[in-house]
């Protein structure tokens, strides 16, 4: 007599949700700090299957020009720097992320690494449409990692895309290990030797407000001092993602290009970092030559 046997699970059904403007910022982090006390992140928890769509993005040039200044683009062009999507995705990332359906806490959460891919240079004045969801959670050695991915469209097509993961640290059984990026080469668990110096950078206690200001991710622990030490941050420290902007400004990138980057350490500010580079590598190391970004460009198709 044969045995019957359990029935899978269903995975839960993708929705999509068109949205009819960016959303505000303020009150989706408003509303993530509230809810992160409740969260209970583990790698196996259900998390949102929205996809969120935001059709005839265009951008602000003036908020542009201000990113570029910031981050150390040349300004003026009449072609998006390579991470500015990012900052075009944050509020839909926000809203996705502060909802009550996401296991992981707002607060604390530490963006980990990004993979990018632009296919084609994106012209500052075309209208995109631009589509963000979770895509699935993994175990780390330090906690749960979620992976958000965030692309961009020009009529039919993929023009960009990007893949962040972001940790929330917490009690683990000390036997997981982080689990590969899909599509991305791992970070080394050891950086190797530092890069060839280009430049030595003094970077101004202002920073994180400045970026805060272009970007939109006025996050406390990158503002002042007494917001930085309420999360446990002697100094505010620069946001990850001007720490790669920053690089790529000064190593440039081909058109259609795919860069990796991985966040190592946290740069506090005010601070001095060096950048280095070679070849299709690049990265930041502060004193005593320790590693705060690894990352690589390349062209694409790879």
């Amino acid at each position: 007599m044969d045995s019957a046997s359990s029935p899978t699970p269903a995975t839960p059904a993708t929705t999509t949700t068109t949205l009819s403007g960016s959303p505000a910022l303020a009150p989706l982090l408003a509303r993530g700090a509230l809810l992160s006390p409740l969260k209970r992140p583990r790698p196996g928890a259900a998390f949102p299957r929205t996809r969120l769509v935001l059709p005839g993005l265009r951008v602000d040039l003036a908020r542009l020009a201000a990113y570029e200044r910031a981050c150390g683009f040349a300004t003026g062009a009449d072609a998006l720097p390579v991470t500015y999507p990012h900052v075009l995705g944050f509020p839909a990332v926000m809203r996705l992320m502060s909802d009550r359906r996401f296991p992981l806490p707002l607060l604390g959460l530490v963006h980990t690494s990004i993979d990018i891919t632009r296919r084609t240079v994106l012209p500052t004045t075309a209208a995109y449409e631009l589509t963000a969801y979770v895509e699935g959670l993994a175990p780390h050695r330090r906690g749960t990692e979620a992976a958000v991915v965030t692309r961009l469209r020009s009529g039919t097509d993929l023009v960009w895309e990007s893949r962040s993961t972001y940790l929330a640290r917490h009690r683990t059984s000390g036997h997981t290990h982080t689990a590969p990026s899909e599509g991305s080469a791992a970070p080394p668990e050891e950086p190797a030797g530092p890069l060839p110096a280009r430049a030595e950078w003094r970077l101004a206690g202002d920073v994180g407000r400045r970026y805060g200001a272009a970007s939109g991710d006025r996050n406390p622990i990158h503002l002042h001092p007494l917001t930085a030490r309420l999360f446990g941050f002697p100094r505010p420290i620069a946001h990850g993602m001007w720490t790669v902007a920053r690089c790529l400004a000064a190593h440039g990138t081909p058109d259609a290009t795919v860069v990796r980057a991985w966040f190592l350490a946290p740069v506090p500010l005010p601070g001095t970092v060096t950048y280095g580079a070679e070849g299709g590598r690049f990265e930041l190391r502060g004193a005593g030559d320790r590693p705060h970004l690894s990352g690589e460009v390349g062209p694409y198709p790879a």
